[in-house]
């Protein structure tokens, strides 16, 4: 996500905080200093009860992140926003089991922290506050156990939103995983992420006080929802797809030796922009568009491909799931993937190859020959 700066890493994770997540702190410091009178000592409260708040948002993402990484799922990074955390992960588990045990493992730390939190207030007589029923002066109070009360009161309240069809990061994929033991995948993604869109605008609506920021959260809510609907479809047209149905055969090639104005020749003649690099019929790299412009600039023409290519090139194989091959080439931003049989060059798969498929599949399923 842009907009974001890097924080530090957690078991290859990258945890990032996204620049609105000032907007908050303000908001905290407003609140506390200015709305419930506590100048500029409660102006700092403020900013520490949402730092700390946020640290349990960041246990919350990690425990869901860390449990899917034990069923193969790629997490590339957390991000915090004001609104909360959001973890980008390449795909969902794919046993319903598996993303109903991810999908509970954050809430789970949620409940966690609050128990830890409330055996150390026991000496400040947080739960006899609660007794007498001054728990709302408690939690607006500049001191350690307003502090104490108010992270308690969150961690529940994020370890409750489980069972509040509003969130498609903890409630959407623990009704997912649910009705996915019973019905097709796609259609429980369905069914979930839209049982996860309305709630909050008709909050929005009895609550006036609150319409914008519950408006604000709808949105975000709305697209992750429709971001995860919308990857389970492609998986659900190109999954059962191969590689070389997709893929095209007849591609230009080049040497090491060739120079620079061979391919740029290759390039005005033709629709290809990628080139496999061949030296006695073995691959040894790929040469991009962007990579030929780049050494144009720098060496002129004549320079050889060699200077040029990318050595370190992704394969995939013919018989390789088409939606893999997909996420692969979307992950690691590729102009295209060279398709090898027997350590041989076949074809390329570009993301245009890809994206007909998907589009001619999406409208008659039959279309490509299953060969």
């Amino acid at each position: 996500m842009s907009w974001s700066i890097k924080l530090f890493r957690v078991k290859g994770i990258e945890i990032k905080v996204h620049l609105t997540f000032v907007l908050i702190l303000i908001w905290a410091a407003a609140r506390w200093g200015v709305t419930m009178n506590g100048g500029p000592t409660g102006a700092l409260y403020g900013v520490l009860v949402i730092l700390l708040l946020f640290v349990c948002v960041t246990i919350h993402e990690l425990a869901h992140s860390l449990t899917a990484m034990q069923f193969g799922v790629k997490v590339k990074n957390i991000t915090l926003l004001p609104i909360g955390g959001i973890a980008q992960m390449d795909e969902m588990p794919k046993k319903p089991s598996e993303e109903l045990r991810m999908s509970l493992a954050g809430p789970l730390s949620n409940f966690i922290i609050a128990a830890v939190l409330l055996l150390l207030s026991i000496p400040l007589d947080f739960p006899a506050e609660v007794s007498s029923g001054r728990m709302s002066e408690v939690l607006g109070s500049v001191s350690w156990e307003g502090l104490l009360a108010y992270l308690i009161t969150a961690n529940i309240m994020l370890g409750c939103s489980t069972f509040c069809p509003l969130s498609p990061w903890t409630a959407a994929g623990v009704l997912r995983s649910i009705l996915a033991m019973r019905m097709d995948h796609a259609k429980a993604t369905a069914v979930a992420a839209a049982a996860g869109r309305p709630g909050l605008g008709d909050g929005a609506h009895r609550s006036p006080e609150r319409r914008w920021t519950l408006v604000i959260i709808a949105v975000f809510i709305y697209l992750g929802a429709g971001q995860e609907g919308k990857m389970v479809e492609v998986k659900n047209v190109l999954g059962g797809l191969r590689v070389r149905q997709a893929m095209t055969t007849k591609c230009q090639i080049l040497s090491p030796a060739d120079t620079l104005s061979k391919a740029v020749d290759l390039v005005l003649h033709g629709f290809q922009t990628v080139f496999p690099v061949l030296e006695d019929d073995r691959l040894v790299g790929i040469l991009t568009e962007a990579d030929l412009v780049s050494a144009l600039k720098q060496h002129g023409p004549e320079v050889a491909v060699k200077m040029a290519m990318r050595s370190e090139v992704p394969t995939v194989d013919p018989d390789s799931s088409l939606f893999d091959a997909q996420q692969l080439i979307s992950q690691k931003r590729l102009g295209a993937l060279p398709v090898l049989k027997d350590g041989r060059v076949i074809g390329l798969l570009t993301p245009h190859d890809v994206s007909e498929a998907y589009l001619f599949l999406s409208l008659k399923p039959d279309l490509l020959a299953k060969t």
